[in-house]
This record gives structure tokens, C-alpha cells and sequence, in this order.
């Protein structure tokens, strides 16, 4: 069957959520950042001409077909790239997990193969790609790392990191869960959480859909009462990551795979986390928590009761906390760990170039203030 690629316009790409869902059913893995509903919001803040999304179709009888491969790229020239034209993914680093392709599992490399070749092929897509938020493991890293070497091209890691993820493991309940991935510090860690119920009374509540949409004001609410309100990078005091947010809650919502998670002390929220779905997976995106509470660990006490929701009906196969690389995976619950990287990948070329030295360059000033800061 042949496999050809082919370029959605970002304004029609609203419409294929179905073939979306289908894919990311029968994904090697799957990412929510590439769904329509991602884009749709990106859109708010990106230029229309800036978005290049490339769908992959699979022939089939009867000169059928299907969805194959969705990778979902922005033109970039700044800073980040060594004033280089690259492509990159996810649109919005800031924000997403992750910049891997959504990719059919029965076809994976010969769709991920097909992909670098549209893009080597086109005149007017640059051969470099950024991918910030690369995991570095797995069916469709191994499909991205034999495409490349297929085609000649060069990928290259400056940055690494270890990020916490939950993929539960059969028989687990939540006790033996936290009891295995916390070791030694399980019980000093669930003293705290349980701390917190001497303090008032103490509730959770999970809320999805159209109730997790009604409850983002909230969340985004608490985040500006903290250090980043005051420093005015909370979300509701930059109006377009506001608007970013509002449009990407409202599109998942719409599907049912938004989802907020809220743990309160005497009524008040203590702790909040945003995530969205996908195929049975699940993705943290932000978390806010009440500063002034600090001595409760609000953050970790919320994941803790989050876990225990999980367990209580049916946990998600993987997920993803969403961290980046310059936050401490000891501070999370969740046991398991994936490697993620800073990558650049050129297609064509061995030889590297600005990108890979702005990459360089980032990551030098960071040791440096982290230097700086010990």
C-alpha cells in the first residue's frame, strides 16, 4: 500500500477530529498536541502562514484512505533556532509535551520515512527540524531515528533530562503504587498528605468536559495569586497564553478530554491541575497551588489524591507529567521515568549549524546561572 503525505491547511484541519481519534487509537503513541483541537487554539496565537501540518494516507481498496501520520510544525526564525529557518514541534514549547508525530503503529517508519522526504522534497519547508521536547525512547523515536538515518540526515541531543511519567503495572492499586515508585520516603510522604486533614476538612474533585471548562477561571485564578502574578507570567496576566488557554480548554472540553483536578482545605482550593486526553492517555499540563500553604506541599499532596482517583476507577495507560528540564523529577510521585531531549534534526546534512548552536548556547547560560545560583 503506498503512503502519501500532504499538507492540511490550518483553518480546514477542525474538521478531521474523527480521523484524528481513529489514529490516535491505533498510535504507537499518542499526542495531544497534534489534535485538531490543539491547533485550533494555537491558531490564536500563531500566524495562519506559520503552521505547516502534514497528514500521511495510507491507500487502501477500492481507492480508499486512511490516516496514517499527523505531525503538526511551525515555521521558526529567532533566537531559538540561531536566526536559522527551522520547523518545529510542538507549537507552542512553552506549553506542550511533546514534539513527536502521531504515527499509525502498524506503519510507523515507512510513515515517518515518508514525512522527512515530503518535507526534504518541498522548496519552500526548511530541512531542519527543532524538536525541544523530544522523548528519547520508544516505537516512534525509533521510527524518527531510522527515518533519519535513511535519508542521510543527522540528529543530534544537546540537552537531556529524566521525565516522571505513571505507567501502571498489572495488579497495581494505589497503595502498592506509591508504596514501590516513594520507597523509603512513602511514609514520611504520606504523613504530610495526611497531615493536612487536621488542618480542616479536605476534599477532591475531578471534573471533566464542560464542568473542567467551567472550573478553568478558577485555576487560573489561583496560579495569579501567587509568585507569577506578582511577576506578571501567570497565564491571566498575559493575554494571549489567556487566550491560548481559553480556546484549548473549550476545544477539549468539547470532546470530553479536558480534565481539572482540585483539592480543597475547608472549601478553598489548596492545590489545581489542568490536563487533556488522549487515547487513553493522559497529559499534565499546568498546576497551580496556594502559595500561602506552602507547608503542606500542596503540589504533591494534589498528584497524591490524583493518583488515588486514578486507581480507584481506571488508571490511564501512560502519564505524563508533563515536566521540563529544568524541574527536579524527585519532587513527583509518579516512579517511572522517560528521557527527553533538546533535538535538532537535519535532514540531508551530517554537518551541524546554527540551530544546534543556539541549542549549545542555551544550554551553557543555564549551567552558568545554575552555577551562579549554588
Amino acid at each position: 500500500m503506498a503512503i502519501v503525505v500532504r499538507r492540511i491547511r490550518p483553518a480546514d484541519y477542525a474538521g478531521y477530529g474523527p480521523a484524528f481519534a481513529a489514529l490516535a487509537a491505533r498510535a504507537c503513541e499518542p499526542n495531544p498536541h497534534m489534535a485538531p483541537a490543539a491547533v485550533a487554539a494555537a491558531r490564536i496565537v500563531l500566524p495562519e502562514d506559520g503552521i505547516v501540518i502534514l497528514a500521511a494516507w495510507l491507500s487502501e481498496a477500492l481507492g480508499s484512505e486512511r490516516l496514517a501520520g499527523l505531525w503538526a510544525l511551525r515555521r521558526q526564525r529567532d533566537g531559538r533556532s540561531g536566526f536559522a529557518p527551522v520547523l518545529t514541534a510542538p507549537l507552542l514549547p512553552l506549553y506542550e509535551v511533546s514534539s513527536l508525530p502521531v504515527l499509525d503503529a502498524d506503519r510507523a517508519q515507512d510513515v515517518m520515512q515518508a514525512m522527512l522526504r515530503h518535507i526534504r522534497a518541498a522548496g519552500d519547508l526548511p530541512h531542519t527540524l527543532a524538536l525541544p521536547l523530544l522523548p528519547l525512547e520508544g516505537p516512534s523515536f525509533a521510527a524518527l531515528q531510522e527515518a533519519c538515518r535513511a535519508g542521510g540526515g543527522r540528529l543530534a541531543v544537546a540537552e537531556r533530562w529524566q521525565r516522571p511519567v505513571m505507567r501502571p503495572q498489572p495488579g497495581d492499586d494505589a497503595e502498592r503504587y506509591l508504596r514501590r515508585t516513594l520507597g523509603q520516603s512513602y511514609k514520611k510522604r504520606m504523613q504530610q498528605f495526611r497531615a493536612i486533614a487536621r488542618q480542616g476538612e479536605v476534599n477532591f474533585q475531578r471534573r471533566r468536559g464542560a464542568a473542567a471548562r467551567e472550573a478553568l477561571p478558577q485555576f487560573l485564578a489561583l496560579e495569579a495569586a501567587g509568585w507569577k502574578g506578582q511577576a506578571g507570567t501567570a497565564i491571566a496576566r498575559l493575554p494571549q497564553a489567556h487566550a491560548y488557554f481559553d480556546s484549548l480548554a473549550a476545544q477539549f472540553a468539547a470532546t470530553d478530554s479536558l480534565q481539572i483536578d482540585t483539592l480543597t482545605l475547608d472549601g478553598h482550593p489548596l492545590a489545581m491541575g489542568l490536563l487533556v486526553e488522549s487515547a487513553g492517555t493522559r497529559h499534565f499540563l499546568k498546576i497551580a497551588y496556594d502559595e500561602i500553604q506552602a507547608r503542606h506541599s500542596p503540589g504533591r499532596a494534589l498528584t497524591i489524591a490524583m493518583l488515588q482517583a486514578d486507581f480507584a476507577g481506571t488508571p490511564p495507560a501512560l502519564f505524563d507529567s508533563g515536566a521540563g528540564d529544568g524541574v527536579d523529577a524527585g519532587t513527583y510521585i509518579w516512579g517511572e521515568r522517560r528521557a527527553m531531549g533538546n533535538a535538532v534534526l537535519r535532514l540531508g546534512s551530517s554537518r551541524p549549524g546554527l540551530p544546534e548552536a543556539a541549542v549549545k548556547l542555551r544550554q551553557g547560560l543555564r549551567v552558568m546561572r545554575a552555577r551562579l545560583r549554588r
